[in-house]
């Protein structure tokens, strides 16, 4: 709206307003406007839901410790939601599809975590939507956001070759076009690539949702995670860099730098009202939201392989859980003390902030590293 307002129609006015051509510029805006309106709405917020009284409970075989947390306001996604929607209506060239994309993705995981917050609180207890309803939604969410990549494909604003990092040649398409040619097998073309795209926003979903069981751990990594696909969007979105670095080529990825670096701001605001000890939590509309748009990032980028990388920890915290479940049920026994494993150091007599530090350190370790993998080839 604003690139529309200074730069298509008041730029031959006044010259000035040209910088808002700019990409970076308008990024560096909107995430400013995104940790300022996080920041300011934050305190209102608080005090709505406890008029309302939306607040959190806690399961019961957690730990003991965090008991006492129970009433603190959730939902609190809602606020990342908003800060980050906003500046991006606001800054981004909306004739960008790849934008659009990424807000549908935000907003249908967040919807399916807000019906599921909601159950919760008027049930009055932690179990909202059951495990097969929320992946039933999550199923059609990523089917929705699949059906849209392809139509941005149709349209040659998105590749459905895959981006494999350490491989310079190696670029596999997720359709077989082969199949295209032939009416009776035409369905079977899509499979790899709605299966492709439904298991990695799926699982980065539910890998946010699992890791938010700590004040500001979910959020801190998610700042981490966010401001690393800010740069890889950056790159990619521009000829030089992506050339030199042998990125794919994705249009429109400038302008998604701009929801990316609104994303990043409203979780660096939200962190200021969920560092510990957290004045309000996130909620599983937060978690599934900020996992959806991490999600649909990646696969907008091609870089969803690297995403294992970048969200590394999100990624340990769902095998910790994965891997508790399988065990019990095949062996009976347990691996760790307590799954998600940041329960587990809890229980092993870590404090609560000294695991969410070391665990910001392990992403910040993981983000990097990530990076410095664009040039080997």
């Amino acid at each position: 709206m604003l690139y529309w307002l200074f730069y298509e129609k008041l730029f031959h006015l006044y010259s000035p307003f040209r910088v808002f051509q700019y990409a970076t510029f308008r990024t560096g805006v909107a995430s400013i406007a995104a940790l300022l309106l996080s920041i300011l709405l934050g305190p209102w917020l608080i005090r709505r839901l406890r008029e309302f009284q939306i607040g959190q409970y806690i399961r019961e075989d957690g730990p003991k410790s965090h008991q006492k947390k129970a009433g603190t306001p959730t939902m609190g996604g809602l606020l990342i939601c908003v800060s980050t929607l906003t500046p991006t209506l606001l800054l981004a060239h909306l004739t960008t599809p790849a934008v659009w994309v990424a807000m549908l993705g935000m907003v249908s995981f967040g919807l399916i975590g807000f019906w599921d917050d909601y159950l919760k609180i008027v049930h009055k207890r932690n179990l909202g939507l059951t495990a097969r309803q929320k992946l039933a939604l999550e199923f059609i969410a990523s089917l929705l956001v699949g059906v849209s990549l392809l139509a941005m494909a149709a349209h040659g604003h998105y590749s459905t070759n895959m981006n494999v990092p350490f491989f310079k040649y190696f670029s596999p398409d997720l359709l077989i076009h082969a199949l295209l040619r032939n009416f009776w097998t035409y369905p079977l073309a899509f499979v790899p690539f709605f299966a492709f795209v439904i298991l990695v926003l799926m699982g980065s979903s539910n890998a946010v949702n699992l890791t938010d069981g700590l004040d500001g751990l979910a959020i801190g990594l998610m700042i981490i995670a966010a401001g690393a696909m800010t740069v890889l969007s950056y790159l990619s979105g521009h000829a030089e860099f992506a050339r030199y670095l042998e990125l794919s080529s994705t249009p429109g990825a400038s302008e998604l730098t701009i929801f990316c670096g609104s994303l990043t701001g409203a979780s660096l605001g939200f962190l200021w009202y969920n560092a510990h000890p957290a004045e309000i939590f996130m909620g599983d509309v937060g978690s599934f939201a900020l996992g959806g748009s991490l999600g649909v990032v990646a696969v907008l980028l091609k870089q969803e392989i690297l995403l294992l990388f970048i969200g590394g920890v999100f990624v340990i915290e769902a095998l910790s859980v994965i891997l508790q479940v399988s065990s019990y049920k095949l062996r009976g026994k347990r691996i760790f003390k307590m799954a998600p494993v940041h329960h587990h150091f809890e229980a092993l007599g870590w404090q609560e902030s000294k695991v969410i530090t070391r665990f910001w350190i392990a992403g910040l370790i993981l983000a990097l590293f990530a990076l410095t993998t664009l040039k080997l080839r």
